[in-house]
């Protein structure tokens, strides 16, 4: 009897960052904005704040002291959520571009503005 196997998919070249406001655009937690708390790029998965809340029940021991249900943030894939420019203040798609010294920096494809300072 042969078992399938889920293939792992090679890491995505993630352009999301630790603190960039993002939108979720699928899922159950559709709507939602929150800030990246980590960027997981070997499962190409974000950790956001207050979303997507899961609970996991631990039991006591010396270093956690009391046991009980924690609730804490489970990954989304980056593929269902979007940056928000801090501009137009919706979510929307970036591209990359360089500034005049050479760095490069995100920029907004709907109003054209830096994400980035």
């Amino acid at each position: 009897m042969a078992r399938s196997r889920k293939l792992k998919q090679p890491p995505l070249r993630i352009r999301l960052k630790k603190n960039d406001l993002v939108e979720v655009i699928a899922g159950k937690e559709q709507g939602k904005t929150g800030k990246i708390l980590r960027v997981i790029r070997e499962s190409n998965k974000v950790l956001l704040e207050k979303i997507n809340l899961i609970k996991r029940h631990t039991r006591p021991s010396p270093t956690t002291g009391q046991g009980g249900i924690v609730e804490k943030e489970g990954p989304i894939h980056v593929s269902k959520v979007k940056l928000v420019c801090p501009k137009c203040a919706t979510a929307t798609r970036f591209g990359l571009g360089q500034t005049g010294e050479g760095k490069k920096v995100r920029i907004c494809l709907k109003c054209k503005e830096l994400i980035d300072g």
